[in-house]
C-alpha cells in the first residue's frame, strides 16, 4: 500500500486551473501546462491517500479494470517507469481518459465512503503526461505478423483501441474514417479547452510506427461497400458510434439558427486548430440557448464563452442534482449529483427543470427567442406548471440531448448484421455480429456511453477478432464475461 496514514493526514487536492479570466481568450487547456503537469506538486500525497482496502471496489467502477492500488503506490515511491507499465498493462490511452473520462472509479474509491475520495482521475493522468514528457512512451511494433488482415470502420476511441491492440497482436490492420483525420469524437466534438489535439496527434503517430494503416476521408458504405471489405479483409470491426442526434421536434425547430451540437463543435474545433471554416456557425454577440445539461453541453457554454456570446443559458428538464450522494445511489454506485464543469467556472446560467415548448422566429425566419415552462415530475412522467411560461432571448439555440443509436442504413445495412432491441448493432459475447467475422464495438454495440466505455470494449473485441483469427488469444479483455470463449 503507499502512506499507511495517507487518507487521514491528507486533504484531497485538484490539479489546479487557471484563472478563468485567463483561459476564455484561448484554446488552451484549462490546466497549466497539461493537467498532468499542474499536479506534479502535490501528485506524491495525493497517491498515497490511497488506503490498504482488502477489496479496492475502485477496480469495479472502472470498466477497464485499471489497476488503480498499484500505480497509486508506485508513484507514492516514486517508481514512475512501472506506475506507467501498470497503466499501460490495461489502458491503451491513460491520457484520454485522464482528460475526459467522469471517473466511476472515484466514486466506487473505498476512501469516499465517509472522506473524499483519492484523486485516481488527477494521478492517472499525471503518470502518463510525465512519461511522455520523459519520452519514456514509445512505438511497440509486433515481432512478427500473422498474415491475418482486419479492417477497422471508425476511428474514435473504441476503433483505436481495437488497432492498437491487433496491430501489436501482429494483424495488418488498417482504420477507415470517414473525416478528413482520425480521432472521431476525440478530434471533432471534444473541445481543445479540455483536450489538446496534440495529445490526440502523438498516438496516432505512436501507431503509424507501429503498423496501423489509417485511411482517412473514406465513407465506409459509399466510397467501399460491405462487400468490398469482405473481400479484401479477413475480419471487419465497426467501432463507428453512436451518432445519431437526438432531436427536438417541437414548433419552430425550422427556423434558423437552431443547430445540433455536433454542427456546431466540430467547426470550432476546426476554427481553433487554424482552419478556415466557410459560414461557421458562432455564438459570438447572441443570446445562446444549449438544451441538454450534459458533457456535450458543458462543451457548447465553454466554446460559447470563447466566441464571447452576449448570454448562455443552458437547460435540462430534470430537477437540479443535490451535491450530495443521494440515499438511493448508495456508494459504490456513480451518483447523479450536481456536478460543475471547468465550463460552467466560466460563465452562463444552468436552469433546471424546465422544458421546451415553442421556439420563436423573426421576419427573416431565424429564431429570435425560445418559449419554455417549468415541470415536475408526477407519476413517473413531466407534467408542466401551470403558470410558469416564460420566454427567454435566442439568435442562436444548440441541441446537445444526446444520440439515440448508430447509423444503420449504410454499412450495417450492406453487411447485413442485426440489431438488437434498443436499435444497436447485436453482438456476442466474443462481439462478433450474427455475421460470420463481422464484430462491432464501443457505442455501435452499446449505446451511447463514456469513453472508458469505449476504450474497454476496444480491448475486448481485439480479444475476440484476436480469437476468431488465431484460434486462441493472449490479449488481456477487460471486460471478458466467464462464459465467453478464448479458444474457438
Amino acid at each position: 500500500m503507499a502512506d499507511p496514514k495517507g487518507f487521514m493526514k491528507t486533504p484531497r487536492q485538484l490539479a489546479p486551473r487557471r484563472p478563468v479570466e485567463e483561459r476564455i481568450h484561448d484554446w488552451k487547456e484549462v490546466y497549466p501546462g497539461t493537467p498532468g503537469r499542474a499536479l506534479l506538486p502535490i501528485i506524491t500525497e495525493q497517491a498515497g491517500r490511497c488506503m490498504d482496502c482488502g477489496i479496492p471496489f475502485c477496480h469495479n467502477g472502472c470498466p477497464l479494470g485499471n489497476l488503480i492500488p498499484e500505480w497509486n503506490e508506485l508513484v507514492w515511491r516514486d517508481d514512475w517507469e512501472a506506475a506507467l507499465d501498470r497503466l499501460h498493462a490495461t489502458n491503451n490511452f491513460p491520457e484520454f481518459t485522464g482528460r475526459l473520462c467522469p471517473a466511476p472509479c472515484e466514486t466506487a474509491c473505498v476512501v469516499g465512503i465517509n472522506r473524499d475520495a483519492v484523486t485516481i482521475k488527477n494521478v492517472e493522468v499525471s503518470i502518463i503526461d510525465r512519461a511522455w514528457d520523459d519520452g519514456r512512451v514509445v512505438p511497440q511494433p509486433p515481432e512478427w505478423l500473422t498474415g491475418r488482415t482486419v479492417a477497422v470502420v471508425g476511428s474514435g476511441p473504441a476503433g483505436l483501441a481495437v488497432a492498437q491492440q491487433l496491430t501489436r497482436a501482429g494483424h495488418t490492420v488498417a482504420v477507415y474514417e470517414r473525416d478528413d483525420a482520425p480521432g472521431g469524437l476525440l478530434r471533432y466534438g471534444i473541445p481543445e479547452f479540455k483536450m489538446e489535439k496534440s495529445v490526440l496527434d502523438r498516438r496516432i503517430e505512436q501507431m503509424t510506427a507501429e503498423g496501423t494503416i489509417f485511411r482517412n476521408g473514406v465513407a465506409v458504405g459509399t466510397d467501399l461497400t460491405g462487400d468490398q471489405l469482405r473481400d479484401r479483409y479477413d475480419a471487419v470491426v465497426l467501432a463507428t458510434g453512436a451518432t445519431v442526434r437526438r432531436d427536438l421536434p417541437t414548433t419552430g425547430r425550422e427556423l434558423g439558427g437552431i443547430h445540433q451540437a455536433m454542427e456546431y463543435l466540430p467547426q470550432a474545433n476546426r476554427v481553433a486548430r487554424g482552419e478556415a471554416v466557410e459560414d461557421q456557425i458562432t455564438a459570438t454577440d447572441k443570446d445562446v440557448v444549449i438544451i441538454g445539461g450534459g458533457d456535450t453541453g458543458a462543451d457548447c457554454l465553454g466554446t460559447a464563452i470563447r466566441q464571447q456570446a452576449r448570454s448562455i443559458t443552458q437547460l435540462e428538464i430534470m430537477p437540479r442534482p443535490t451535491e450530495e450522494r443521494p440515499g438511493h445511489q448508495p456508494w459504490p454506485t456513480y451518483p447523479m449529483i450536481y456536478r460543475v464543469a471547468s465550463a460552467h467556472e466560466e460563465g452562463g446560467e444552468r436552469v433546471y427543470a424546465v422544458s421546451t415548448q415553442e421556439f420563436l422566429g423573426d421576419e427573416n425566419g431565424d429564431v429570435r427567442a425560445l418559449r419554455m415552462v417549468e415541470v415536475e415530475m408526477v407519476d413517473g412522467r413531466f407534467q408542466e406548471v401551470a403558470g410558469s411560461e416564460r420566454e427567454i432571448p435566442a439568435q442562436l439555440v444548440l441541441l446537445a440531448m444526446g444520440f439515440t443509436g448508430p447509423e444503420t442504413d449504410g454499412i450495417v445495412a450492406q453487411l447485413g448484421a442485426g440489431l438488437d432491441g434498443r436499435g444497436n448493432v447485436a453482438r456476442d459475447s466474443s462481439y462478433m455480429t450474427d455475421v460470420d467475422g463481422v464484430f462491432v464495438a464501443g457505442d455501435a454495440g452499446r449505446g451511447q456511453s463514456l469513453i472508458v466505455w469505449a476504450l474497454a470494449e476496444g480491448r475486448a473485441c481485439a480479444a475476440g477478432v484476436d480469437a476468431y483469427l488465431n484460434g486462441a488469444t493472449t490479449l488481456p479483455s477487460p471486460i471478458l464475461p466467464s462464459e465467453r470463449p478464448l479458444v474457438v
